[in-house]
């Protein structure tokens, strides 16, 4: 066996591994940390694929701010595991039907890959190739349409979160602009005249 070969099982089978512990772990940071392992995996298999550009993009995104992020608003946020898990068991036949549909859909596509190509060669890129200028034209050209629509979702997803952060009356204090510009000076500052009068921790005067 070839190092290459053994390098490609090698990594292959960390990352099924620890797709596997994403979905089977209980502990929702244990299951982020085996997410960033499958995505350091897969950036090897990306390697070993001559994508240079879409491994150092898959570990600078997706490990390095994303999963980090991810990371830490699940170690802030006191998540109550008994609660998410009571519909398990109601969800758990539709989940089970859309496994099922995946796992077919996943094997349909294998098949028919194995089944007419029996041997892939990566073919060898001289030194003057450029993963990135590739990967630009083509989202820029052949791809513009999905590349626009996956920014359009994207856009949509943050707008939404934002929506949802900001549900009910809004406990922040908020200036306008408008209504400060036309503030007359008089408005800002009232002097009020008060008699002067002791104090009560004096002592009194003496009786006359």
């Amino acid at each position: 066996m070839e190092f290459k070969t053994f390098v490609f099982f090698f990594l292959a089978a960390i990352l099924v591994f620890a797709s596997l512990r994403v979905v089977t772990l209980r502990n929702p940071v244990h299951a982020a940390l085996n997410l960033v392992l499958a995505f350091f995996s897969a950036s090897g298999l990306w390697v070993l694929l001559q994508a240079e550009f879409l491994a150092i993009a898959l570990i600078l995104v997706y490990v390095g701010a994303v999963m980090v992020l991810f990371l830490f608003v699940v170690m802030l946020l006191d998540i109550n595991l008994d609660r998410l898990r009571e519909g398990f068991w109601s969800y758990l036949p539709l989940g089970a039907i859309v496994a099922l549909l995946i796992v077919a859909e996943m094997s349909l596509v294998l098949y028919a890959r194995f089944s007419s190509v029996q041997e892939s060669v990566a073919s060898q890129a001289d030194a003057s190739f450029s993963n990135a200028k590739a990967v630009g034209r083509l989202l820029f050209t052949d791809y513009v349409y999905p590349f626009e629509l996956a920014s359009v979702v994207l856009l949509v997803g943050v707008v939404a979160a934002v929506a949802l952060t900001l549900r009910g009356k809004r406990k922040s204090k908020s200036v306008s602009p408008s209504e400060q510009v036309f503030v007359k000076a008089a408005d800002r500052v009232r002097i009020v005249k008060m008699a002067a009068e002791p104090s009560q921790d004096e002592p009194a005067g003496p009786a006359v």
